[in-house]
């Protein structure tokens, strides 16, 4: 993924325009230690960019350490279409809940993943807890 390329995670700028990799998700993805997302969305977002580019340091850092898997398995030729943010829930200073569809394809045939999200801040950082299928 170049700097200049549109982000995957699809957020555009206040005139509609996708934002680049480089001014989105990349500065989250390069630099976890020191850049932690700012709100649950924003970490949910870079979460799937981080899925379309099979970074599976990243997901893991920002997966709770009471839900987190031991590794994030990527299915082969599975390809990620798109990200559609439906919901951003703050719940309270430490809590948040996002909701999405993120449609994909494997193998000819379309997918949907519909998630209610539920994030967690501890110590300045958002983390992804689990989440709900519909």
């Amino acid at each position: 993924m170049t700097p200049a390329a549109p982000c995957p995670c699809g957020r555009v700028d206040a005139r509609g325009r996708p934002l680049a990799f480089a001014q989105c998700c990349g500065p989250f993805l390069a630099g976890f230690a020191s850049q932690p997302a700012p709100d649950a969305e924003t970490l949910m977002r870079s979460r799937y960019s981080a899925f379309v580019l099979q970074d599976g340091p990243y997901l893991l850092a920002t997966w709770h350490p009471s839900t987190r898997p031991p590794a994030v398995d990527f299915e082969p030729g599975l390809k990620w279409l798109g990200l559609d943010v439906r919901d951003h829930r703050v719940l309270d200073p430490t809590h948040a809940e996002v909701e999405f569809v993120a449609r994909s394809r494997l193998a000819g045939r379309g997918h949907r993943l519909h998630e209610r999200s539920r994030f967690v801040r501890e110590e300045g950082r958002w983390f992804y807890v689990d989440g709900d299928l519909s």
